[in-house]
């Protein structure tokens, strides 16, 4: 048996809960998680962008979650997206068919990342939008901020959140690039640092 000095602090390693990341790519990125709409449904959109540090370099190693409503604002629940075999326990991805409104994705080399969902309907007032939590190396909590596609103008200038953030509105709001697509980074902290929420 080998015995560990820990007379002092110098001595000691650390533990998981004392080091930071990226742990992400191990567990967490599953098959298929930026695959959230349906295929063929007409409400398609392509949402995708960069996770940047303070620097403006591009993160490899982030992890991208999504939620969002139906576009008719009413909120999935229904199961679907880590669907296991009840007898294997092996992944067997999502079924098609079912919009559960989340996903999960990592970021590419470049520190890219896309995701296939539907185009938000609007829930209560204010103007739709995709919720986000995102997890980078250096981060001891996880980040909350949203995404807000633009199109109708009156809901966007009436949202209580974008009126309360000013002149830093453009840090949530996505750029259309047609064809049912568009473009949102994230950049973690410094000059044009996104909006991000804090929930308590």
């Amino acid at each position: 048996m080998t015995k560990i000095d820990t007379s002092g602090p110098e001595h000691v390693l650390p533990t998981p809960s004392q080091t930071v990341g990226p742990f992400y790519g191990y567990a967490l990125p599953f098959r298929g998680g930026e695959d959230i709409a349906p295929l063929g449904h007409p409400d398609t959109v392509t949402v995708h962008g960069y996770v940047l540090d303070g620097e403006g370099d591009p993160l490899p190693d982030a992890l991208v979650e999504l939620w969002g409503p139906r576009p008719d604002g009413t909120v999935p629940q229904v199961d679907g997206s880590l669907r296991r075999d009840p007898a294997t326990g092996a992944y067997l991805g999502r079924n098609g068919v079912e919009f559960t409104g989340w996903g999960r994705i990592q970021t590419d080399p470049n520190g890219h990342w896309y995701a296939r969902t539907l185009r938000p309907g609007a829930r209560g007032r204010g103007a739709p939008y995709l919720s986000v939590c995102v997890f980078a190396r250096g981060l001891l909590m996880h980040l909350f901020t949203r995404i807000y596609l633009p199109g109708d103008a009156a809901a966007l200038a009436g949202d209580p959140l974008l009126a309360r953030v000013g002149d830093r509105r453009d840090t949530l709001m996505a750029t259309d690039e047609g064809s049912g697509t568009y473009r949102f980074d994230i950049r973690l902290q410094g000059e044009g640092e996104t909006v991000f929420l804090e929930f308590q």
